[in-house]
């Protein structure tokens, strides 16, 4: 069970890390030019949000097991993800885009935090 989280949660956590990350370095205008579209839609802060969001879930999947501190957090934190996801997969639908990877994204999400609290109990 353990070997299984720490597949799902690095896979997640890569994922939420370069996508937070490109939200958080690159300006609006060029989110909007490498495809998110979606960015027209929501301020230059409320991207930057997102993206600190996507990162912090990253830091949450990893950090708590890797030291031993609070390892509960971790499922809590894919928890968070996976509303995330949902939200996202949401706007891309009501936008006629395609919304696969945050739909995978979410599953990913749905599966660490339960592989997480069985790891953890």
């Amino acid at each position: 069970m353990i070997v299984a989280y720490w597949i799902v949660a690095g896979l997640l956590a890569a994922a939420m890390l370069m996508a937070g990350a490109m939200k958080t370095v690159r300006h609006k205008d060029q989110l909007r030019e490498s495809g998110m579209e979606w960015t027209d839609g929501f301020s230059a802060v409320t991207i930057r949000l997102i993206g600190i969001a996507e990162v912090l879930g990253a830091v949450g999947l990893i950090l708590p097991p890797l030291t031993g501190i609070a390892p509960v957090l971790a499922p809590v934190a894919a928890i968070a993800l996976a509303v995330l996801m949902a939200g996202a997969t949401v706007l891309h639908i009501r936008r006629n885009e395609k919304a696969t990877a945050s739909l995978v994204l979410m599953v990913l999400s749905i599966a660490a935090a339960v592989l997480g609290f069985l790891a953890v109990v």
